[in-house]
């Protein structure tokens, strides 16, 4: 049983952006980032494929709220992500309502930024970025419509996508590493240190020095050592409602939160 945790970038290059954590019994077996988001995705399958047990994670929402979709007439997330594959580029490029972010755009006025799993998350303290803002700090939509067109070719390749699917193993869920990480200010290397010493002392030096050493590396390193204490409730995960399989899920075990630490400022 293995934990794969992806932090994915909607960054037009992703060299040093994008990162994969492989996670086995605690252990940190690879801990690289790519090139492309193909590689990363090729070497997910491949991971997935060769542990009929293991789960992975990835860091974009799997759908948009489900008034979004129904206002479209498609019957399903299935068919979203085909739109998505097929429109997406032209909705990040023309930045049109209901999108916004880019410079001369205004927040839309919509029936609901936010997905049911969204909420619940803002419920929990976090601060979830709206999929329909592609641009500004923290944004998530970009990656998220350049991630969406990936789940049909995990999903073919015979992978179960949770909750869209039943909860069969291998599965991919999808992961937002804050709330998987608890309070830690990561934009800093030195909080980065302490936050690992603190949950994770045991990681030898050299994993130690690569997960510190970029927010990226620390996002999908956390992330996969939290899915791998937490294997036992990723296998046991309940099928999915009428709203989570139009919507997706964010997978996230509050008590698997890690400890927060505290650092002083250090001019």
């Amino acid at each position: 049983m293995s934990a794969i945790a992806v932090d994915w970038s909607g960054a037009k290059q992703v060299k040093e952006k994008l990162w994969l954590a492989h996670v086995r019994q605690g252990q940190v077996y690879e801990l690289r980032s790519f090139s492309t988001r193909e590689e990363a995705v090729d070497r997910l399958i491949a991971l997935l494929k060769s542990d009929e047990e293991a789960v992975g994670g990835l860091d974009f929402a799997f759908s948009f709220p489900g008034w979004f979709i129904r206002e479209l007439n498609l019957a399903d997330a299935f068919e979203f992500w085909t739109l998505v594959e097929r429109e997406g580029e032209g909705w990040l490029r023309d930045c049109e309502p209901p999108f916004w972010g880019r410079k001369g755009t205004e927040k839309s006025s919509l029936p609901n930024h936010f997905r049911r799993t969204e909420e619940r998350a803002a419920a929990g303290r976090v601060s979830p970025k709206s999929c329909f803002q592609i641009l500004g700090p923290g944004t998530v939509g970009t990656g998220t419509i350049r991630g969406i067109p990936f789940l049909p070719g995990i999903r073919e390749a015979g992978i179960s996508i949770w909750p869209f699917d039943s909860p069969e193993l291998p599965m991919v869920v999808e992961i937002y590493p804050r709330t998987l990480t608890g309070p830690v200010q990561k934009n800093s290397k030195q909080h980065r240190s302490e936050y690992v010493e603190a949950n994770w002392p045991n990681l030898p030096a050299s994993v130690r020095e690569v997960v510190v050493e970029s927010e990226d590396a620390f996002d999908a390193a956390v992330s996969a050592l939290v899915m791998d204490r937490s294997l036992d409730q990723l296998q046991n995960l309940p099928p999915g409602d009428a709203i989570s399989r139009l919507e997706g899920e964010i997978w996230s075990p509050a008590q698997a939160q890690g400890k927060a630490v505290k650092c002083e400022r250090h001019d």
